[in-house]
This record gives structure tokens, C-alpha cells and sequence, in this order.
């Protein structure tokens, strides 16, 4: 088992391919140059065997050990950029304008490449190693689709591990829970149908405008009121459009949100009641809605086992202290969520300092966290398969 000197040596080459991806962002799934620089690499480090357009552009790498015969477990990172303009200032700022690395997955595909130059060569463990790189992960879904695609039994993948940036945890430092670290993500879309007029005589209209305003705020209500504090529900409305003109009462208002769990059952309680409410509050002034209720990701929940082992790799690289094994679980999303269905895993958060937050236009991911993603996916894989 390493500690972290056994991987500074790959900060500068990891660094070189974290800032041509960065500068070179792609989206969801048309990630063309994006797979064709990490297949690519694969390739010149040797290792068995790369498959390219998994999903549309999606990659699985093999490894194989020196060490005898084993099971084969993976490794996965995510590719895909946000469309957010950059305004980190970096010298290696996005050249592509409107797009941008706002979540690090660059700084998650330099680690894994990393990873997959020093297990080629090294080789110090049994069984195989396969590495997923994965597009789509923005939009909750390409997860779901690497899975649907059969890379599970394909790759006769028996465990499942993953890795995230989180800023504001220092770089060296770890922290991972069992059972649900993660929320899962459900989006919905309301038009409030009103009937329209002139801004002048609201009376002779029924203004879907305040009626909306009044749904925002009930809405709230589901979460303070109506949900076990104990459980966590987040309920934000991202999206509301009206009409064009400053006197003119429009006819409907459209709506929309995300929807955060942790709880499962959850999900079925926001879908239920978010409707109800809203269709409430809009009778109770002589409108309707319309409603439409998209669930994404689940919730992403570590398995026991496979916690304490991305545990005891961690520890190994940057000693226990470093390592918090209790931390509390995020309302962000994750579409590894999908691959912890298929498969017993865990995913672990790794520290980017004190920079700005995800998808955020001035965030930037930390190359000195470099180190510790490539060593750390080292002993996993070493700890795992350990001969």
C-alpha cells in the first residue's frame, strides 16, 4: 500500500492532461475529442483492452494484474462539461465559449488516467481493473445508460467505485459515509392557467402571476411543515416565465424546480403533494395547473462493505486523520447512483480547497489534489484485489 510520495511524480503529467481537457470542454454525450484524448492515452500506457462508444462516447479500459487470478472491479469518472462561461481567469480557461469544466470532472478523468498509467505499469495486484469513463453525468442520466448498456456483466464487473471533488474540504483530506451520501433528483414542470388581461384592470383578469407567487411560497411549506426534519427534502424553483410585456396580465405562468432527497419514500410524497398544493392554491383563485414530474438520479447509497474498504485505502495514503468516514451526506445528485444499483460499491469525496464551488463560472479544480485521486484509486485497487 502506498502513501501519497509514491504518486507526486505524476502531478505534472496529470496537470498537463487536466488543462487541455479543461480548455477543451465538450457536453452530455457529444464528447468526441474528449474520448478520443483519454482512449488515446489508455492506449499508449498499455493497458489490455479499451472499448469506446459505450452510451455514444463512453470508455471501459481493462487492466489486468500480475498477481493470479480475481474478480475485476472498477473505477469510474465522468467527462462532461456544463454550459457555464468561465470566469476562473485561469491561463488555462475554456476556449469554447459558453462551456466550461464547472464540476471538475477534468480534474476526475486526470486522476483516473493517472491511476491507469501507474496500474499498467506496476500491475501489483490480482484479477483486472476496469475503467469507466463516462458521459453525460450533468444530466442525470448517462450513468443510467453505461449500465443499460451492459458493462456490468460485459466486464464481469463484481464492485463499483467512485470519486468526487467536493471545494471547501482541504485538498489531502477525504470523507465518505455508508448509506446515503447523496440526494436523489426529480424536476417539475407547472403551468398555472389563468386568464389574462390588461396589467390596468387586474379584476377583470384571474392573474396567474400572483397565484404562481402564492405556489412558491406554499411550496415551502411541504418542506418546514410537512416533512420530518430529520429526513431532508429541498424543494428549489428554478425557472419561471411570464409574459413579454410590461401591461399585460398574461394567461399562464410556467413554473419549474428541482427536487431533493434522501429518503426514498420521498419521492413519491413531493410528487403527490407539490401537485396537490399547487392545484389547491390555483382553484382556491379560480385557476388550474397543469403538472409534470420527471424523477433522475436516485439516491446514492455506499454499501457497508465497500465503504470500509475506500476507507482503509484512504487511510493508507493519507493516514487516519485525514480521512472522516462519518461525513454528512449532500443534497447534490450523482448518476453513480445507477452504477450502485447494479453493482455493491462506494464513492468517496476528495478536497479541493478553499475554491469556488461547483458549477460555479469561477470555479477551478485543484491540481494539487491530483496526487491524492491517482493514489487513492491505486488502493482501492490494491486493497481490494490484494493478492
Amino acid at each position: 500500500m502506498n502513501g501519497i510520495e509514491a504518486f507526486q511524480h505524476l502531478l505534472a503529467e496529470a496537470t498537463a492532461w487536466r488543462h487541455h481537457l479543461h480548455e477543451n470542454p465538450e457536453l452530455e454525450y457529444r464528447l468526441y475529442n474528449t474520448a478520443r484524448f483519454v482512449s488515446e492515452k489508455l492506449a499508449s500506457f498499455g493497458v489490455d483492452h479499451v472499448e469506446t462508444g459505450i452510451a455514444e462516447t463512453g470508455i471501459v479500459a481493462l487492466i489486468d494484474g500480475k498477481c493470479g487470478n480475481g474478480p475485476t472491479i472498477a473505477l469510474r469518472a465522468d467527462m462532461d462539461a456544463l454550459p457555464i462561461r468561465e470566469q476562473s481567469e485561469k491561463l488555462w480557461s475554456s476556449k469554447v465559449s459558453g462551456k466550461m469544466h464547472a464540476c471538475g470532472h477534468d480534474g476526475h478523468m486526470a486522476m483516473l488516467l493517472g491511476a491507469a498509467k501507474y496500474l499498467a505499469t506496476i500491475r501489483r495486484f490480482k484479477g483486472s481493473v476496469a475503467l469507466i469513463f463516462q458521459p453525460a453525468e450533468e444530466n442525470g442520466v448517462g450513468g443510467q445508460r453505461m449500465v443499460q448498456a451492459g458493462i456490468m456483466d460485459r466486464f464481469s464487473i463484481t464492485k463499483v467505485f467512485g470519486l468526487h471533488n467536493v471545494p471547501g474540504i482541504e485538498v489531502g483530506k477525504f470523507g465518505i459515509c455508508a448509506g446515503p451520501i447523496m440526494a436523489a433528483l426529480d424536476e417539475f414542470d407547472l403551468i398555472v392557467k389563468g386568464r389574462g388581461g390588461h396589467a390596468a384592470k387586474p379584476h377583470e383578469a384571474v392573474d396567474p402571476v400572483v397565484i404562481a407567487a402564492q405556489i412558491i411560497v406554499g411550496l415551502q411549506t411541504l418542506v418546514s411543515r410537512n416533512t420530518n426534519p430529520m429526513e431532508a427534502l429541498v424543494i428549489s424553483v428554478t425557472k419561471l416565465n411570464a409574459a413579454q410585456a410590461y401591461n399585460v396580465i398574461p394567461d399562464q405562468v410556467e413554473l419549474a424546480g428541482s427536487i431533493r432527497t434522501l429518503v426514498p419514500g420521498l419521492r413519491d410524497f413531493a410528487q403527490g403533494q407539490i401537485f396537490a398544493a399547487a392545484r389547491g392554491i390555483a382553484r382556491g383563485f379560480g385557476a388550474d395547473v397543469e403538472f409534470e414530474y420527471c424523477r433522475s438520479a436516485p439516491v446514492t447509497i455506499n454499501h457497508p462493505e465497500e465503504t470500509n474498504l475506500a476507507v482503509k485505502a484512504a487511510r493508507k495514503l493519507v493516514g487516519p486523520a485525514c480521512v472522516d468516514e462519518k461525513i454528512s451526506p449532500r443534497m447534490g445528485s450523482e448518476d453513480f447512483a445507477y452504477m450502485l444499483e447494479a453493482r455493491p460499491g462506494a464513492i468517496i469525496f476528495l478536497g479541493n480547497g478553499s475554491t469556488g464551488g461547483l458549477h460555479h463560472p469561477a470555479y477551478d479544480f485543484n491540481d494539487d489534489a491530483l496526487p491524492y485521486g491517482i493514489g487513492y484509486w491505486v488502493n482501492v485497487v490494491e486493497t481490494v484485489l490484494a493478492p
